[in-house]
């Protein structure tokens, strides 16, 4: 039924995803903006700027229209950085009745609204169409056909038939109908990757690493309440799964930047030297609005927004996360 497949991103994620799901279709296609990518992608079959020790499969092709990729694919995933969702997508000319597999993670700074939500939007599509996957996945261990599990969210019966087409030997789909609350793990658990990083940065031990990824994981489940999403969902792939490998990966984009941080580095040097999209760093603006929106408590959160933007040092922050009111551990 599903002979092409098209990944709206040629970063290292998407070019994950199209290596991971080649078998599977006939053609999978790849847009980007950069041209050279897509000609690297065409002519030499590798994506040199993201994962130039991977070799992409012959029926990988690469292009830079957008609406091409969107009516050439049977299933369209968008894998591209959550705040510039919108400004791609508003390119598509045509209304589209397939399914859109967001595979972004983050939070809309602007309106704080979810992926799916952003593309059910500007696309103006039905909302069983859209679906979301999230999980514990670095790109280069999904390119290189390294078992992985991740969850794929949405209406129950596309979602099935979306699992079938895209489960491979060594990349496993879990169905959810929690839409929501797959994708605020995968947003939320940045942050606090970002977070341990940082402690593991300043050397403060394994202990402290614990706290922070069972805190974190509290933290996830009280904003996955306001968009609707369940306690529970938190707890699987989509959450601790992807909080876990996300918070203590050397992989981690997110904990490199928070773990340079800790030694010290500034926050420009940090992203620099990351080089690639710091997706907490971004989604921590969204949170700090909801928390203040929703009046919630998100201490973690709220001190790594402090530390990016407001010049609190990696340092104080812990005394400060310490020196909070004594309180009984609660997951209700």
């Amino acid at each position: 039924m599903y002979k092409k497949l098209s990944v709206v991103g040629s970063g290292s994620w998407g070019t994950a995803l199209a290596q991971v799901f080649a078998d599977n279709f006939r053609e999978v296609i790849v847009w980007g903006r950069n041209s050279e990518t897509i000609n690297d992608i065409n002519r030499e079959h590798v994506n040199k700027k993201y994962l130039p020790e991977i070799r992409l499969k012959d029926n990988i092709k690469g292009t830079t229209d957008i609406n091409e990729a969107f009516f050439e694919g049977d299933i369209v995933i968008i894998s591209i950085p959550t705040q510039r969702i919108r400004e791609v997508l508003k390119n598509v000319k045509s209304v589209l009745n397939k399914p859109v597999v967001s595979a972004s993670k983050g939070i809309e700074i602007e309106s704080l609204k979810l992926p799916s939500r952003i593309i059910q939007e500007v696309l103006s599509m039905k909302r069983e169409l859209v679906l979301a996957l999230s999980g514990p996945s670095f790109a280069k261990e999904v390119a290189k056909g390294l078992p992985t599990a991740v969850t794929l969210a949405g209406e129950k019966n596309i979602s099935k038939e979306i699992q079938k087409t895209l489960n491979t030997e060594t990349f496993r789909l879990y169905i959810s109908d929690d839409i929501n609350g797959v994708q605020v793990g995968g947003a939320v658990k940045n942050i606090i990757a970002i977070a341990t990083g940082a402690s593991d940065g300043l050397g403060l031990g394994y202990n402290a690493r614990a706290g922070l990824i069972t805190r974190g994981l509290y933290e996830m489940t009280k904003v996955a309440k306001i968009f609707g999403g369940k306690p529970e969902t938190l707890y699987g792939l989509s959450g601790l799964g992807d909080l876990v490998l996300t918070a203590t990966g050397e992989l981690s984009r997110n904990r490199t930047f928070g773990y340079l941080l800790g030694k010290g580095n500034s926050i420009k040097e940090a992203f620099e030297k990351v080089g690639q999209v710091v997706e907490g760093a971004k989604t921590v603006k969204a949170i700090r609005q909801i928390a203040l929106k929703y009046n919630l408590e998100l201490p973690i959160s709220d001190i790594v927004y402090r530390v990016i933007y407001e010049n609190l040092s990696p340092k104080d922050a812990v005394r400060i996360l310490m020196s909070r009111e004594p309180k009984e551990e609660n997951f209700s």
